[in-house]
């Protein structure tokens, strides 16, 4: 079993590189062996998965990955992390199953990866750009079947929520259009280091098939985006601007079979689709 990291010895790691973690960076450090081991357990990894991780920070998840798949490509913005993180696990003999990309997640491309295909994502991410991340993720490494994500809980909810529920917005149609995304448990706040004043929680994603529509991905955000821009808005004054009028907006919708005076929240991604296809 592969040797894991507690709180004395990424105390010890951050010595040694000064390190501070930062706001920033959204740095919350896992310093419980147990919760990686439980994500990685949710995850549900086969030993032929390509792992790709964002944020591996000094390592605590990666070496709990690296046991149960075939690869892990660890994406880490900090250079220091990033230059320390092969020598944490070659320590531990599993060099040869890391592969460590010093780069920002949000402009990975696939050509970033070293030649390998990520069917997984496994990541504790930072939370200010948890839901950008996970969205350009899914966009750019369409070889992504699975995912398990940590994210700050409330926005494990608003990726997981379903129509008609408070927080449904633009990040819970978005994500639906890749995978069918739900909530897999809350994370306590002090198994990291420093302790978050939020609490986390776990999302799981299952790659899906997007709605059979005749629009573009890009399309159809945008009736999204519009859709949400002022929440309150029946659909018919949000989506105006989008259509030309508000005139145009109410026939697109009623011939996308789609009330008017309904809101956004009220809408699955489908629903969204067929609008796109019948803009005017």
């Amino acid at each position: 079993m592969m040797r894991l990291l507690g709180p004395a010895e990424i105390r010890i790691l951050a010595n040694k590189l000064d390190l501070r973690p930062t706001k920033k960076l959204g740095q919350n450090f896992v310093i419980d062996a147990g919760t990686v081991r439980r994500i990685v357990r949710v995850a549900d990894l086969s030993p032929d998965d390509v792992v790709i991780e964002v944020g591996p920070g000094l390592g605590s998840l990666t070496l709990a990955l690296l046991p149960e798949a075939a690869h892990v490509v660890a994406v880490e913005i900090d250079p220091v992390l990033a230059g320390q993180l092969p020598i944490t696990v070659a320590e531990r003999g599993a060099a040869d199953r890391l592969t460590v990309v010093n780069a920002d997640a949000m402009k990975i491309t696939p050509d970033d990866l070293s030649g390998h295909t990520p069917t997984a994502l496994v990541a504790n991410l930072p939370y200010n750009v948890a839901v950008p991340v996970v969205l350009h993720l899914l966009e750019v490494l369409p070889s992504l079947r699975k995912g398990l994500v940590m994210v700050q809980s409330e926005v494990a909810d608003r990726l997981a929520a379903g129509p008609g529920s408070k927080v449904y917005g633009v990040p819970s149609v978005k994500a639906a259009w890749y995978a069918d995304v739900r909530r897999a448990g809350p994370v306590g706040r002090t198994v990291f280091w420093p302790v978050p004043n939020v609490d986390s929680g776990l999302v799981s994603l299952a790659r899906r098939d997007p709605p059979a529509t005749s629009a573009s991905r890009q399309e159809v955000f945008q009736v999204v985006d519009a859709a949400f821009a002022q929440r309150r808005k029946t659909l018919r004054a949000a989506l105006a601007s989008w259509a030309g009028t508000a005139a145009d907006a109410e026939r697109t919708l009623r011939a996308a079979g789609v009330d008017p005076s309904a809101r956004g929240e009220q809408l699955d991604v489908t629903a969204f689709a067929r609008i796109a296809e019948l803009r005017p």
